[in-house]
């Protein structure tokens, strides 16, 4: 059975602003959360789309939907969920939308793409990643409510939370229901790390005002966006009579990392085509944003191998290694530039998945590269590059002391910060989660 989230309707109010902190308090009431009774065990985990098939599609049944998805919308058993939503009885998906890299995944980051029609079934594909960022009520038109099932790898910078969250945006708007099929967060619901979010550095890349790595699923952060004033870009009175049903997974738990799911991991864009690259986007992929650290041997490795122009691997190992960067190890890697030349990288190991704290290297690749590159690369940015690196990291109070102290900025003064507000805020979250321990 899905959780439905149905509020009662209250005054008109000022609108609200786009954001709030995740510490703020609800003010409407929490939507019930019923889960069904457990099958037979068939896999560890049954996705939020399986448990909407096992419950006989009772929370699409007699509605006209649109789906937002992409090539990881699957079933447990890799059925597309387009294909299984084709199928739901009393059910008719006239509408597709895709987010970021496409419907296919295959689009590189960053790169817009417009509307197409999805061969296989005749379905128009509304682009999110072109000139719309959200649907549009001519798109909404006629839809009773929109599905998403979007695999989310639990990094605030991956931009399907964000695709989520304009479509909820769009949707409380135009009085269509939104349906989340809730999925893992592969790095588990335990770990959180890194800057929270400023709210004048909310974009495209950034839409919940959570640290870097938030130890969510998307179902969860689709309740603190219905559920807390001020998340959704809608006046309050919008929200409170907003729609959203979830439904949860079953089987799953917030300890799980992905290979304890039983799941296969389907590539959710070119770069992240397996766990190993999930791991290296939290870890690294803030570092070697402007700082000339880059990552990845040719095509193979990304997010793990680190290299740095100028530098042997034997050179970098022991430079990160002096830094004692909690949980990791480094190894030398040898593979085949995109020239087709040979080349050489560092690639990152976790050696302790509870010490390590996902976003410590990146940060400590910043300062080495002041060291490397000096006086200090990151002052030299242009207001576009500058820009780009703040909305990913997330914190201007960061950027501020980077450029002003370069090598000798305080990491350890400002890592001590980010963990005493991520238990705070880890405390304040649990009153959204779906799933325990």
């Amino acid at each position: 059975m899905a959780c439905s989230a149905r509020k009662k309707p209250v005054a008109p109010a000022t609108p609200a602003p786009a954001t709030a902190p995740v510490a703020a308090a609800p003010v409407a009431p929490a939507p019930t959360v019923s889960f069904p009774s457990a099958p037979p065990v068939v896999y560890p985990v049954m996705l939020g789309i399986d448990v909407l098939e096992e419950t006989g599609f009772r929370a699409v049944a007699g509605k006209k939907i649109g789906l937002l998805t992409h090539q990881a919308g699957v079933n447990r058993r890799g059925e597309s969920t387009i294909n299984v939503l084709r199928r739901a009885p009393q059910t008719k998906l006239v509408a597709l939308f895709a987010p970021e890299h496409s419907l296919s995944g295959q689009v590189k980051a960053s790169v817009n793409f417009g509307d197409e029609i999805h061969t296989p079934t005749g379905l128009p594909v509304y682009s999110l990643h072109g000139k719309n960022r959200k649907p549009t009520p001519a798109q909404l038109k006629g839809l009773d409510a929109v599905v998403i099932d979007l695999q989310d790898i639990g990094v605030r910078s991956y931009t399907f939370t964000v695709a989520m969250r304009y479509t909820m945006d769009a949707c409380f708007a135009a009085g269509v229901e939104v349906i989340v099929l809730d999925r893992p967060n592969p790095l588990g619901g335990l770990k959180v790390d890194g800057p929270s979010l400023d709210k004048e550095l909310m974009s495209g890349v950034g839409a919940f005002r959570v640290p870097y790595v938030h130890g969510l699923t998307i179902g969860e952060l689709a309740r603190i966006a219905a559920m807390m004033p001020g998340v959704l870009d809608v006046p309050e009175s919008v929200r409170v009579k907003g729609r959203l049903t979830i439904v949860p997974m079953r089987g799953w738990r917030r300890s799980m990392r992905w290979p304890e799911t039983g799941l296969t991991f389907v590539p959710t864009s070119p770069m992240v085509r397996d766990f190993s690259a999930v791991i290296g986007y939290a870890m690294t992929g803030l570092g070697c944003e402007y700082s000339g650290f880059k990552h990845g041997v040719g095509k193979e490795h990304p997010f793990r191998g680190l290299s740095f122009k100028g530098k042997k691997p034997e050179q970098l190992a022991a430079d990160l290694t002096a830094l004692k960067i909690n949980g990791v190890g480094f190894r030398k890697i040898n593979g085949t530039a995109l020239d087709g030349k040979p080349a050489s990288a560092l690639y990152v190991e976790i050696t302790n998945w509870d010490a390590w704290e996902p976003t410590q290297l990146s940060f400590e690749l910043m300062r080495l590269a002041c060291r490397y590159n000096p006086p200090n690369p990151f002052a030299a940015l242009n207001a576009q590059e500058t820009r780009s690196f703040n909305i990913h990291v997330g914190s201007m109070a960061w950027w501020n002391a980077l450029k002003r102290d370069g090598a000798k900025v305080n990491l350890e003064g400002f890592r001590s910060e980010w963990a005493r507000l991520n238990a705070v805020y880890q405390q304040n979250t649990r009153r959204y989660w779906l799933y325990q321990p």
